[in-house]
């Protein structure tokens, strides 16, 4: 599908979304710590712009049921990946200027946890970050229409938010070389719902320009 005026980005009313890039799953999902380096240099920008950022992630309290039906019985198991309180579901500290530690009892709680000017923590349920969230009227409040995802798994919790995204009519755009296990097929299946693909020094070129 071919970029017209109603899915070109704004980068100016456009939000950062950074989806469940946790340290757990820097070390489980093949590819994540590759985009470590250009996830944080556009972090750095939205922030440097004072653009919304807002760092999505996911936990799994041993023995839960609220839980995604993929993974319930690993996790009512117990030990399963981003456990509330431990180290494997904090952030990486590249991502940040100064030292964040996830408030997991206020995240579960469905609250944002801010963390910076116009930056925030957020805990999502299941794969896509609009569901049973505050996510969109956040966006809203603030005058974003455009929504740049990068993270962790395109297939999976990315790819997820990006449809959500789609749904609410916000403009979508998925980060090429800040998202991990992307493929072009993939990608391509994105365009056909109007996300449009974009690398992190086009991106930080459009908050910019």
């Amino acid at each position: 599908m071919d970029i017209d005026e109603y899915t070109s980005p704004h980068w100016r009313n456009s939000a950062l979304l950074t989806i469940d890039f946790q340290r757990d799953y820097l070390e489980a999902v093949p590819g994540t710590s590759d985009v470590l380096p250009d996830l944080a240099r556009v972090v750095r920008a939205y922030r440097a712009h004072e653009r919304p950022i807002v760092h999505v992630v996911r936990l799994y309290p041993p023995g839960s049921t609220d839980v995604d039906l993929a993974r319930r019985e690993l996790v009512q198991a117990g030990g399963y990946l981003v456990e509330p309180g431990m180290p494997g579901s904090q952030l990486p500290a590249e991502l940040f200027d100064h030292p964040v530690e996830l408030d997991a009892e206020l995240l579960l709680s469905g609250q944002f946890q801010a963390v910076g000017k116009n930056e925030y923590l957020m805990y999502k349920p299941r794969w896509g970050a609009f569901y049973r969230t505050g996510l969109e009227p956040r966006l809203r409040e603030r005058g974003v229409d455009t929504v740049v995802v990068g993270g962790c798994n395109l297939p999976n919790c990315p790819r997820a938010t990006l449809f959500e995204a789609s749904e609410r009519d916000f403009r979508a755009v998925v980060l090429s070389d800040g998202t991990s296990q992307v493929r072009d097929d993939r990608i391509a299946d994105l365009a056909l719902i109007g996300v449009v693909s974009r690398t992190v020094d086009e991106v930080v070129g459009g908050l910019a320009g």
